[in-house]
């Protein structure tokens, strides 16, 4: 009774008030990256929009999607839309590196398309900021393991199936990625606690780890 009663509080806090910064348009403008270089593509959170979503530095491609209810729906718009984006770029540009990021329901995105792509698509890696899907060690598991029947597949669950893909992973004291930091860090650290993470300069195109409440672990 006390995981149902939690659950519904922690939706209706991510109904309420969402797992970003911004409101805005899922509706996305097409932009044509060169072939060189590292093809960086990000996902922001709830209720973000693809020309507001947090991330910054030299980023190619920013996805949008229907954010504005956290679910297993928009997830998987999401899922669907990465993939068509970055395998038209993978298309157009073989040999180029993939460098994609996402923040919150964004991070459970590129999590998603990980694990359901490894297999076929190589040449990438992922970071993952605040996600959801988070399987511990250290730390519990992500803050979608107690309602993930309210907001249903893929959103719900944690895993660890990145396959041979390089995946960074970023949790500080927050519910959403970390169930045992407790429901009363959402919103404050949720929002917070990521401030130099946004910068996609930052990540390199090798990074394979886990950064759990400000110390380092082997991925």
């Amino acid at each position: 009774m006390r995981r149902r009663r939690t659950a519904a509080a922690l939706t209706a806090l991510l109904l309420g008030s969402g797992l970003s910064l911004a409101q805005g348009s899922t509706a996305q403008a097409a932009v044509p990256a060169p072939c060189e270089g590292t093809y960086t593509i990000v996902v922001g959170g709830t209720g973000s929009s693809w020309n507001n979503d947090g991330f910054y530095g030299n980023i190619q491609q920013h996805v949008g999607y229907p954010t504005q209810i956290p679910n297993g729906a928009s997830a998987r718009a999401g899922v669907n839309e990465l993939n068509r984006l970055v395998r038209d770029q993978r298309a157009a540009c073989p040999g180029q590196h993939v460098k994609m990021g996402g923040y919150s329901l964004g991070a459970a995105v590129v999590h998603i398309w990980v694990s359901e792509n490894w297999r076929s698509f190589d040449n990438v890696n992922a970071v993952l900021i605040a996600d959801p899907k988070r399987q511990g060690p250290p730390g519990a598991n992500g803050g979608a393991v107690p309602f993930g029947g309210i907001i249903g597949a893929p959103l719900a669950g944690a895993d660890k199936n990145f396959g041979n893909i390089p995946v960074k992973t970023i949790c500080h004291w927050d519910y959403v990625c970390d169930e045992s930091a407790g429901i009363w860090t959402y919103p404050n650290n949720h929002v917070k606690n990521y401030p130099e993470d946004f910068n996609m300069d930052h990540h390199n195109d090798g990074a394979n780890e886990v950064w759990y409440n400000g110390a380092w672990y082997p991925a």
